[in-house]
């Protein structure tokens, strides 16, 4: 059952389109879940029905299902595919009066906040995996920390790129071998990041002149995806941040685009088209994500060493969001008991997994992704369905205050 011969790039992408059409109905139909958290779940359970069977000797499905996996490079297809549209997508919506009103707690938490969390992550991971067999060296700790701190990059974007960039410094030490002075690395985070700052809001700047030039939505729906597919490529071939390329680009047209440039007509067009993008990138993502466990090799030390990880994480988050809330607590003006929130519904998500398979081939890589799996499945699963009921215990704690 298993293909004899590659499959081109149109019968991967029919195939695994196929397959998140079917689990969305699947779960709208029979379960009811949100509609990621469902095909997750579907798939996952789809992923160990086959590992079963292949147990039993029934290995045609597994083969097969790890046959496409291997076809499919789900770190170019994230990283290069989908992660501009959804990005663009995120940012569209995202009031610049409100990131103004917290830029200092945002901005320590998106490059302070994910060293500190990388670092508490690396120490522990360093001194926790031994006691499994799992010893790592410090570094790979470290790749693993930078790679797990970014939580859901549609949330905390800024999160998002300062960890990718640390990932990507960090890699270069474990290729090369080399450690790099200060200079190398304040001039590598200054064209990385400034660079793609600046460059998202140039072509923000151009889209926005384009938008306001004409009124038809068909083009200005165009102008837009062109825009973000364009930009990313671009970024990418001149070495500059993408993902922060893509954050401002939607942030000027998100805000000054759509009040100044867009007829009401254009702004449902362009925002119902986002949406739908948004939407079934997402589906499609968290689909791969459960297929991907197949790939993974869990032990019972495995196992147990990544419940303790999934914890740790967990403690990082919770010292990084603390010590920002407690020290601007006045600034934030935000709700008694709002830290359990933030910390809770710190979902990691497709950024990590794409991160760790860009590690070496090898035994330490396999820990990795097997801890990162954990990680993302448990934020996705458990604080993924249980935040909403945590942000309500919330505000019932504040009316039981008042009264």
């Amino acid at each position: 059952m298993a293909p004899t011969s590659s499959l081109t790039v149109l019968e991967i992408s029919a195939i695994f389109l196929s397959i998140t059409a079917l689990l969305t109905y699947v779960n709208h139909r029979f379960i009811g879940l949100p509609t990621t958290i469902g095909v997750m779940v579907i798939s996952i359970l789809l992923s160990i029905g086959a590992i079963f069977l292949g147990f039993l000797g029934f290995d045609e499905l597994i083969d097969y299902e790890v046959s496409l996996l291997e076809q499919l490079d789900f770190t170019e297809v994230l990283l290069d595919g989908m992660l501009s549209m959804l990005l663009f997508a995120g940012a569209l919506h995202v009031n610049i009066g409100d990131l103004k009103r917290y830029k200092l707690p945002i901005g320590i938490l998106a490059c302070i906040g994910t060293i500190v969390s990388a670092l508490l992550i690396a120490a522990a991971l360093y001194f926790m995996l031994p006691l499994f067999g799992f010893g790592l060296p410090f570094l790979w700790c470290l790749l693993f920390g930078a790679l797990i701190s970014p939580t859901d990059p549609i949330a905390v974007m800024g999160i998002l790129a300062s960890g990718v960039v640390i990932f990507v410094l960090l890699l270069g030490i474990l290729s090369s071998g080399d450690i790099p002075t200060a200079n190398y690395v304040a001039h590598t985070l200054a064209v990385e990041a400034g660079g793609g700052i600046v460059f998202g809001l140039v072509l923000g700047a151009i889209l926005y002149y384009m938008l306001k030039s004409i009124d038809s939505y068909q083009e200005e729906v165009l102008l837009t995806l062109a825009g973000v597919i364009g930009g990313y490529a671009l970024a990418s071939h001149w070495h500059l941040s993408g993902p922060l390329a893509m954050v401002m680009m939607g942030l000027m047209v998100g805000n000054r685009g759509r009040a100044l440039a867009m007829s009401d007509k254009t702004r449902h067009y362009i925002d119902l088209f986002w949406e739908l993008i948004d939407e079934i990138l997402n589906a499609i993502l968290f689909v791969l994500i459960g297929l991907e466990v197949v790939m993974i090799a869990y032990s019972g030390n495995l196992f147990i060493a990544a419940g303790l990880t999934i914890i740790i994480a967990l403690l990082a988050r919770f010292i990084v969001v603390g010590m920002t809330t407690k020290t601007f607590h006045r600034q934030l003006d935000l709700p008694k008991g709002a830290w359990k929130v933030l910390t809770w519904g710190g979902l990691r998500g497709g950024i990590s997994v794409a991160l760790v398979l860009q590690l070496p081939a090898g035994g330490e890589r396999d820990i990795l992704l097997a801890l990162t799996y954990a990680v993302v499945i448990f934020s996705i699963l458990v604080q993924g369905l249980s935040v909403g009921k945590v942000a309500k215990s919330i505000r019932t704690d504040e009316k039981v205050a008042e009264i």
